[in-house]
């Protein structure tokens, strides 16, 4: 009984390290198809749903250039969106030299069966205490993001694609946080006496924050000017 004990430990041993690898090849492979982008402009509108901010559905011009530059411009006001969440790079998470990566087996996400990967960085400096990615293995698309930050609390983001997945660029990208966590970004001040600041708490805590992008049209690849980014 024991040796069996023992040749049972070694195959579930061998099985995660075999899972593993078929992760890091996976995430690999959809880092390898999110690096055919080199730039893009893109263009679209936001619509931001958030307890205590009221802000229409804007036009909004995206601009991203390697390996992490990245800049978002709303029409006619300021943009609101949680720190740290609209300006992530998936291609820089996924990094598995930075990471120790386990295999979790498979979800349904959006009708879709993905393969759910947990994501823990080996860097204890890391802002990111837990990323967990789902990804469309047969497409090597991302569909969701759910991760835990030291800093900025934990988001959310649902991705939906269309005519530019050959790039890894979604139509559709929804962020979710919780209010609690949510840092206001420069530019923006409210000023309330303690009681005001009370009542803020109060509304704040355990609601739930959204922001959606629907983009129309990329311009792929042809190259941004670095003053843009300024």
């Amino acid at each position: 009984m024991k040796k069996l004990g023992f040749l049972f430990l070694i195959l579930l041993c061998f099985q995660s390290i075999v899972f593993s690898q078929d992760a890091t090849t996976l995430l690999n492979k959809v880092k390898a198809k999110i690096n055919l982008v080199n730039d893009y402009t893109a263009t679209g509108k936001m619509k931001t749903d958030i307890t205590f901010i009221k802000a229409p559905i804007g036009k909004v011009t995206v601009y991203f250039k390697k390996p992490n530059k990245f800049k978002l411009k709303k029409e006619n006001g300021i943009s609101i969106l949680p720190k740290g969440g609209v300006s992530i790079n998936i291609g820089a998470i996924i990094n598995v030299e930075d990471f120790d990566i386990i295999d979790s087996g498979e979800e349904i996400i959006d009708n879709t069966i993905t393969r759910k990967i947990i994501l823990l960085p080996k860097n204890e400096t890391n802002d990111v205490a837990l990323s967990t990615m789902y990804i469309d293995a047969e497409k090597l698309l991302v569909k969701k993001v759910v991760t835990t930050t030291k800093e900025n609390g934990t988001y959310q983001i649902l991705i939906s694609y269309g005519n530019y997945s050959q790039y890894g660029l979604p139509d559709k990208v929804v962020f979710g946080f919780n209010t609690k966590d949510y840092k206001m970004p420069k530019g923006i001040t409210m000023e309330f006496d303690d009681e005001g600041k009370k009542e803020m708490r109060e509304k704040m805590k355990n609601k739930k924050g959204k922001v959606e992008i629907m983009y129309n049209t990329y311009i792929i690849n042809k190259g941004i000017n670095d003053a843009i980014f300024n």
